[in-house]
């Protein structure tokens, strides 16, 4: 019990930047410095994630299409649609930026590590996670952003386009994300020898990225618009929409006949969203929006469902049936 309620190390980090961004914040010529270092940190953590993916593990994954096309129903249509349909109880309970925030987490991809993490440890199809998760990413990039300009700025600023966040996206995720599976060959046996590297990248550029976002957010007076009780109302959303997801995940493959690990595969990469491609494009999508609050969802989101999906997958590891 202990070990369930207990923080890991990420989770108290992310919080120590939050902290640190709420009384040290980064601002003036130091924060465009600091940006361009973290773009460069993004840029480098989606090429290990192109080396590290197996070709084998693509090509044996993209044959279980029913089980892709389940996943993606999830990610980019289930989810969006509760966000939309949750509008008229969040929007006047969350204000209009924490709302857009609720609303950009629920148009973007699933994880990647956790979601073929958690299969591995439930005894899951861990090849279709693998293939799964990373094809929500790649199409993510330009789903989410098309998504965004309709619902979100498109009714916001008159004319807004896409293409252009689209672009950045691509070059920003897609490009070295392909340059890594093109240079797998070289860069992997490398990999091999430090398997905490990706790691390492993946936790710290977010961490960079969630206190460039609050500091910002803080210099403009975000724990002004933000109290506790709007935080509470903001977990309960998160709790719910996940506790409905999960419900849904849990029992649609099986009415649709999947087989136990399939069902397992299914579960953990349809409920996940994703903090490390979400807000690297959060700071692409919402130019001078107030980023702090845009992110300040998909944090809390990330946390509850790390801690939920760890509790589960381990009771599947044990359970028989």
């Amino acid at each position: 019990m202990l070990k369930l309620l207990a923080l890991d190390r990420f989770t108290v980090l992310l919080v120590g930047m939050v902290l640190l961004a709420t009384f040290f914040p980064v601002s003036g010529q130091a924060a465009q410095y600091f940006n361009t270092l973290t773009t460069v940190a993004i840029a480098v953590l989606f090429f290990l994630h192109g080396a590290k993916l197996s070709r084998e593990a693509v090509i044996e994954g993209v044959l279980h299409w029913k089980m892709h096309l389940l996943v993606f129903a999830f990610t980019f249509f289930v989810f969006p649609l509760l966000g939309l349909l949750a509008k008229p109880i969040l929007l006047p309970l969350l204000g209009q930026q924490l709302y857009w925030g609720f609303l950009f987490m629920c148009f973007l991809p699933s994880t990647v590590q956790s979601s073929i993490a958690f299969t591995s440890v439930a005894k899951g199809n861990v090849a279709g996670a693998v293939c799964s998760a990373s094809f929500s990413n790649l199409i993510g990039m330009f789903i989410t952003p098309v998504l965004v300009s309709f619902f979100i700025l498109g009714q916001s600023q008159h004319g807004f386009d896409p293409t252009s966040s689209i672009i950045q996206i691509t070059l920003l995720l897609l490009v070295p994300f392909i340059l890594g599976q093109i240079l797998r060959p070289y860069i992997f046996p490398y990999m091999a020898k430090v398997p905490s590297i990706v790691k390492a990248f993946d936790q710290g550029s977010i961490l960079m990225v969630v206190y460039g976002a609050f500091s910002g957010a803080v210099v403009a007076g975000l724990w002004h618009q933000v109290n506790w009780k709007t935080l509470l109302i903001l977990v309960v959303a998160c709790s719910v929409l996940l506790t409905i997801i999960m419900l849904l995940a849990l029992y649609l493959p099986r009415a649709f006949g999947f087989n136990r690990a399939d069902q397992v595969t299914v579960f953990f990469c349809s409920s996940k969203k994703t903090l490390a491609s979400g807000v690297p494009m959060a700071q692409i999508l919402f130019i001078g929006q107030p980023l702090g609050m845009i992110v300040l969802p998909i944090m809390i989101f990330h946390q509850i469902q790390l801690m939920v999906c760890g509790v589960i997958a381990n009771y599947w590891a044990k359970s028989k049936d």
